[in-house]
């Protein structure tokens, strides 16, 4: 007795955007990117006890601050380049196109890759933050770096997903991306440092203020996510999560439908 097939264009759009997601989280985790996530934070760990003892005072703030910063860079580092190896890995091996042969709407695909590895990042953040539970005497805080952590992940997973669409090639997207990260988390300072009274008054100062400035403009304050001074200093004033997921919500949904044009306009 023949059983009907069903056919992947009759299923919801919601259930074939979450097959897509859980298919970027069983990809992800057969990259073995979470046990290099683990190794890399206990390494970073054990070098933050090194820290500890050779920090003459204060030498809890030193290994918070240590420890903080270092897993930060990491696991944007490590989820950078899952989703643009995974990424990059679907074009080459032509699964995109098999995906797309299913009458599968691009946004959709988009989508689901997107939501998978938002997921992951929430992974991402847990294993980063489970140290910095055991280490900062206020938990609260912890939450409050953890939580705009997860959102500055996002945005980045989001732009590691236009550049792979953008360029296709695993080297030039993950040096945009990286371009992207650090100059958003550095760009506060570049102004501040644009604008200094010590620099001498002329047109080259003022042009370079001017273009800190613009740059400023189009791009996510991702310095004032998951700041160091809200686990090492009581004083210091956390971004608000509402102010930071509505900061999320719109370059996530900027960069995702950029990168959904860049996708309609290949040809597979």
């Amino acid at each position: 007795m023949s059983k009907s097939i069903v056919q992947p264009a009759s299923l919801p759009l919601t259930t074939r955007i979450l097959a897509i997601a859980r298919h970027t989280l069983l990809e992800a985790w057969r990259s073995r990117s979470i046990l290099l996530l683990v190794g890399m934070v206990l390494v970073v760990l054990l070098l933050s006890l090194f820290v500890r003892q050779q920090a003459i005072t204060e030498s809890d703030r030193a290994q918070v601050a240590f420890l903080a910063s270092t897993t930060r860079l990491g696991s944007v580092f490590l989820l950078a380049i899952t989703v643009l190896q995974g990424s990059v890995r679907e074009f080459h091996d032509k699964v995109l196109e098999l995906m797309l042969s299913l009458d599968l709407p691009r946004s959709a695909y988009l989508t689901g890759k997107f939501l998978g590895y938002a997921l992951l990042a929430v992974g991402y953040v847990a294993i980063v933050s489970l140290p910095l539970l055991l280490t900062v005497s206020a938990p609260i805080s912890v939450l409050r770096w953890g939580f705009t952590h997860m959102f500055e992940l996002w945005i980045v997973i989001a732009f590691a997903l236009f550049c792979v669409t953008a360029f296709s090639q695993l080297l030039a997207a993950a040096a945009f991306v990286l371009a992207f990260y650090l100059l958003a988390r550095s760009i506060t300072a570049i102004q501040l440092i644009s604008q200094s009274t010590l620099a001498e008054p002329g047109l080259t100062s003022n042009f370079a203020a001017l273009l800190a400035d613009a740059i400023a403009l189009v791009l996510p304050r991702l310095d004032a996510f998951s700041q160091t001074a809200w686990l090492v200093d009581a004083v210091a004033h956390p971004l608000s999560i509402t102010g930071a997921f509505l900061q999320t919500a719109i370059y996530v949904a900027l960069l995702l439908c950029a990168a959904m044009f860049d996708l309609h306009r290949k040809n597979f």
